[in-house]
């Protein structure tokens, strides 16, 4: 049997402290008047646009990213949802707050019906309200962290629609097993439900593979106890963007990041929480350039398709660097590329 956490832990131990009011200020005002000028790309993101025919022709074990931290996964025969967020802004308002780099390759009324959205966490670049609502009529399930399910309820869902978990605790849907695992991060909404919701990351076993989904987390031994119950990983689908030295408990630094792969035993990596929104004082394209990097030095293969590109969950793939011509001419949307890099490539 897995570890499990009581069931009425609400704060689990690893609940980073939070800063200090004057800390939160100086964050605040670095944000408002000392943003460098390259968090956000001076030309087009490259999208490659879907529609449900494509979809629905893609072979199963064919995964596509969809921006930030949203993924759309086609596994026995049903689609599935991380994260989705498709609003313009990752903000409780929609006239203020990070904007989007581009536009989702699809749209929410063009995606075919959804198996299950599976969530992270209640933070506002991962929990799109607007986007819930309207996944609603054609998603079957939403898998939560336990408390998240209550704001969806909230919201007007059903909630026998809803399966929210504890951390080691799982559920099967059509023939895949998803398990609630720990994460290093905190949650809320407003100014008073501070991690009043649990937060997690995801295991996803079936069809003879293992994926990892990593949602937010700082670097933590929680990867390698993960590693050591669910490993080794096809794919590790983890937090590489959005990071500073800020908030180093609760997002990882690209170094991290990779050694977090390592501990989950994992195979290849595909970097997200980038790309789509800019939530820090790094480069917009710092979290590609570091990982690659990282991944040649470690013999990692790492997977960067571009936003709405098709690739398979299974097989290697070579790719290329579609960020480095960003800022340098227009990106434009183009054919089918390769999507996965490694040293070998």
């Amino acid at each position: 049997m897995q570890p499990r956490i009581p069931s009425h832990t609400r704060q689990p131990d690893n609940t980073p402290h939070q800063n200090s009011w004057r800390k939160s200020i100086r964050i605040l005002w670095d944000f408002l008047f000392n943003k460098p000028s390259n968090t956000r790309p001076k030309g087009r993101i490259p999208v490659q646009a879907l529609n449900r025919e494509a979809l629905l022709a893609a072979a199963d074990e064919t995964a596509f990213r969809l921006g930030h931290s949203t993924m759309l996964l086609k596994l026995q025969g049903e689609f599935w949802l991380t994260d989705p967020v498709f609003s313009q802004r990752a903000s409780p308002v929609q006239w203020a707050g990070p904007l989007r780099f581009h536009q989702p390759p699809i749209s929410i009324e063009e995606l075919p019906p959804i198996k299950a959205v599976i969530l992270s966490h209640d933070h506002y670049d991962h929990l799109d309200h607007a986007a819930v609502l309207k996944l609603a009529a054609k998603t079957e399930f939403f898998l939560t962290p336990r408390g998240v399910g209550d704001i969806l309820i909230r919201w007007g869902i059903s909630p026998d629609k809803i399966r929210q978990l504890e951390w080691w605790e799982s559920t099967e849907l059509s023939g895949m097993r998803f398990i609630a695992t720990p994460a290093q991060h905190f949650s809320g909404r407003g100014l008073f439900d501070s991690n009043k919701t649990l937060w997690a990351s995801w295991v996803m076993l079936g069809a003879g593979l293992r994926l990892f989904f990593s949602g937010d987390s700082g670097y933590f031994d929680g990867f390698r106890h993960i590693g050591e119950h669910f490993g080794p990983f096809d794919l590790t689908m983890m937090e590489t963007g959005a990071y500073n030295e800020n908030w180093a408990r609760v997002h990882m630094q690209p170094e991290e990041t990779m050694q977090a792969h390592l501990d989950l035993g994992g195979s290849r990596l595909l970097p997200l929480h980038n790309g789509t929104f800019d939530l820090s004082m790094h480069a917009w394209q710092e979290p590609f350039e570091r990982i690659v990097k990282l991944a040649a030095a470690h013999d990692v293969a790492v997977c960067t398709p571009q936003m709405g590109q098709a690739f398979s969950l299974r097989q290697h793939q070579p790719g290329q660097t579609w960020w480095t011509q960003v800022d340098t001419a227009e990106a434009v949307r183009g054919s089918y590329r390769p999507c996965c890099l490694s040293n070998n490539a």
